[in-house]
């Protein structure tokens, strides 16, 4: 598995995945804003609904589902690592004092657990009995859970030159980042083929990007949404080393509108085969400035790239880059429906071969209008997934693919 894609579309062969656990079950009406959550779903459903999408992919593609919480028990069986994450996990609180007397009451499998779903004082004081806890209440977290880690899509992104992993934009999401980093970096069935374009080694504190803005459009050009999680500084950077590292010739920063509807550039369009793009009404018109980045030269081991700013909309530049390029608007552009259906990520479907999707069964006039143009649509339940505001697109981070 060599770690890069050249397509959003090829036949999947390996995907990464995590199963919503006891992370969601911390969310309340009151604490659900502040753990970067939007509802409170119910788990038990939840669960069932995420494993009716892991067997679907596997039966109807035969690809490797690689588990997060799995892969992640695995790296942690180096003590080095695991003493490095867990005083990470510690930090907000404070304890970070407690990094060893948890490693040795916890087994290898509940530390996984705790660095996901999180660890609250009354728990610690189970296992760690004259717990000198401080000013925290027993409810209080030790270490803060991450709902939206089944969001896979969010913390790396895959391209045609190597890994980008994210720096998230909400602290409370950047461990998420540093999970799916360690596992791929440690992992012997990965680290020896990651090849990361950012964050720069010694770069600390880099600027905000989320893999939800990466696009891949073509084998020789990338997207990246210049959103609200995603800075024009790494844009740059993620430019420069993609270009440097020879595969990929055109990188374009889309600046998104900052609006809600609008959070990552997948939530605007995704490409569902080599001429077909799935879109929200209006939205590609309404993104109206693009730059673009290309290789200057290099020099004594110094990249140069250069900047273009176009006047064109994202249309414009897809139609530059996709021939014969075929627009279907989410519920078959019906604004009524369209709203309802993007709400619920209409246009964020996860294409497991080329005209071939899995989208949310909720989504039934945006199905539809895809399979009046011949693509295959696979649905799954989508009751209590969809209430993290995000679709099968962000809950998959594809590994490898046929080549296109």
């Amino acid at each position: 598995m060599n770690l890069r894609l050249n397509s959003e579309f090829g036949t999947l062969k390996a995907v990464l995945m995590h199963r919503p656990g006891k992370e969601i079950d911390r969310l309340t009406p009151y604490n659900k804003d502040f753990l970067l959550f939007e509802d409170v779903p119910y788990l038990d459903a939840m669960q069932k609904e995420h494993d009716f999408f892991t067997d679907l992919i596997k039966q109807t593609t035969g690809a490797q589902v690689f588990r997060l919480h799995e892969l992640l028990i695995q790296v942690l069986s180096d003590e080095k690592l695991l003493f490095k994450l867990m005083r990470q996990a510690l930090t907000k609180s404070g304890m970070t004092h407690l990094t060893e007397h948890i490693m040795g009451r916890l087994s290898t499998a509940e530390c996984a657990t705790a660095l996901t779903a999180g660890v609250k004082v009354h728990e610690l004081k189970r296992k760690i009995p004259n717990l000198a806890s401080g000013e925290l209440m027993d409810y209080a977290f030790v270490i803060p859970p991450s709902p939206n880690l089944y969001f896979q899509r969010d913390p790396m992104a895959v391209t045609p030159g190597g890994i980008i992993f994210s720096s998230m934009k909400m602290d409370g999401r950047q461990r998420e980042a540093d999970l799916l980093k360690s596992i791929f970096e440690n992992h012997p069935d990965f680290k020896e083929n990651v090849n990361q374009l950012y964050p720069i080694n010694g770069h600390d504190n880099p600027p905000s990007i989320e893999g939800g803005d990466v696009i891949v459009l073509s084998k020789k050009a990338v997207a990246i949404g210049n959103s609200e999680r995603t800075d024009e500084k790494a844009i740059y950077h993620v430019a420069k080393a993609l270009l440097a590292e020879g595969t990929v010739e055109r990188v374009y920063e889309v600046h998104l509108p900052q609006k809600r509807n609008y959070m990552h550039l997948d939530t605007v369009f995704t490409i569902l085969d080599e001429n077909l793009v799935l879109t929200y009404p209006d939205a590609l018109n309404a993104v109206l400035q693009t730059s673009l980045y290309t290789l200057k030269e290099i020099k004594d081991d110094k990249v140069n790239i250069k900047r273009e700013v176009l006047n064109e909309s994202l249309l414009t530049v897809l139609e530059k880059e996709i021939p014969y390029l075929e627009i279907l608007h989410t519920a078959d552009g019906n604004p009524d429906y369209a709203m309802r259906e993007q709400w619920f990520d209409g246009a964020n479907v996860f294409a497991i071969g080329p005209r071939r999707v899995i989208s949310y069964n909720r989504n039934k006039h945006t199905n539809q209008a895809l399979r009046n143009l011949g693509v295959e649509v696979l649905e799954i339940p989508s009751s209590e997934l969809s209430r993290g505001l995000g679709g099968p697109r962000c809950m998959t981070m594809p590994l490898s693919r046929s080549k296109i």
